[in-house]
């Protein structure tokens, strides 16, 4: 059986954040770089003319994926009534913004239930009110789920690892709320820099999430370029294509040259610097090996 290369893109918030229509003139230079696609934040109403910026990813060739914002004012596993509503409110707005934009994949931890980025401290699970964030979620997701299938929109929701949220961080749990949500339009999106803190092993992650896999994230272990850490990209190359992905594949490279004490490294940086060309060698070498998997007969 023959696969065809997954598409490589980058994240838009490695130029700017927000990414705004000032920015769009960085999109020849994504495309210089080798990206099949940009990975927008879904922007704010007012960041961004839908119908502009559609165009403009047209002219250069470019496809998109979009990246859902959540924070605690809307957040599907919240004790806050408002909350939760503005979560499920949010969602729908993804879905809409996603189909003006003609994006086909809303990703990222829909879920909500934000922790220390979103100033929230992790706190010990009562039963009661474990299995009442879990039908919170599922129930929102379902909805979204029905709504998403009509416009022809999939929603990715992305483990994070321990320090960011804690409602879902393994590729078992994803899966456990898949089959909760039960919609053909809710998937996962695995993003290697969390499973590589939370899964015995990245290639068994991939293989179990199977056909479950909407989107993928190749980041390295330190949010540096592919191949400047230490993640296996041949093993999850080749997991990748015994799973028969083709969807695509975001880089989110986050700058590493801080290295001042006392300076948090969980926080975006703006570009200092022209980086383009680590950009198109990072992108270069995960299609190596996502090419030497599929001569080698991986997906046989």
């Amino acid at each position: 059986m023959t696969h065809r290369s997954p598409p490589i893109g980058i994240i838009s918030m490695f130029y700017a954040r927000p990414f705004t229509a000032a920015h769009l003139g960085l999109l020849p230079r994504m495309r210089q770089a080798g990206m099949d696609f940009v990975e927008l934040l879904v922007p704010e109403p007012g960041e961004l003319d839908l119908e502009r910026t559609r165009a403009a990813l047209r002219e250069h060739g470019l496809g998109m994926v979009l990246a859902a914002r959540v924070n605690l004012a809307r957040d599907l596993a919240s004790d806050d009534p408002a909350a939760v509503a503005a979560g499920r409110d949010y969602l729908a707005y993804c879905i809409d913004t996603a189909a003006a934009l003609g994006a086909s994949i809303v990703g990222g931890p829909l879920y909500g239930a934000p922790l220390v980025f979103a100033g929230r401290a992790p706190s010990p699970a009562v039963e009661v009110d474990r299995l009442r964030r879990v039908e919170q979620v599922v129930d929102g997701l379902r909805v979204a789920g029905h709504r998403a299938a009509d416009a022809g929109v999939c929603l990715a929701v992305e483990p994070l690892n321990r320090f960011e949220t804690d409602f879902l961080s393994t590729v078992t749990q994803g899966l456990e709320l898949l089959r909760r949500v039960d919609s053909p339009a809710v998937g996962l999106l695995l993003d290697t820099f969390h499973m590589n803190m939370e899964e015995p092993s990245l290639p068994q992650a991939i293989l179990d999430a199977g056909a479950h896999i909407a989107h993928f994230q190749a980041n390295e272990n330190h949010r540096g370029f592919v191949g400047q850490g230490h993640i296996d990209w041949p093993e999850v190359a080749r997991a990748l294509v015994r799973a028969g992905y083709e969807g695509p594949i975001t880089l989110e490279p986050f700058r590493r040259d801080e290295q001042r004490l006392g300076v948090g490294l969980a926080q975006w940086r703006a570009p200092t610097a022209d980086q383009d060309a680590e950009l198109a060698a990072s992108a270069a070498a995960l299609r190596a090996a996502l090419q030497f998997a599929q001569a080698a007969g991986e997906d046989r």
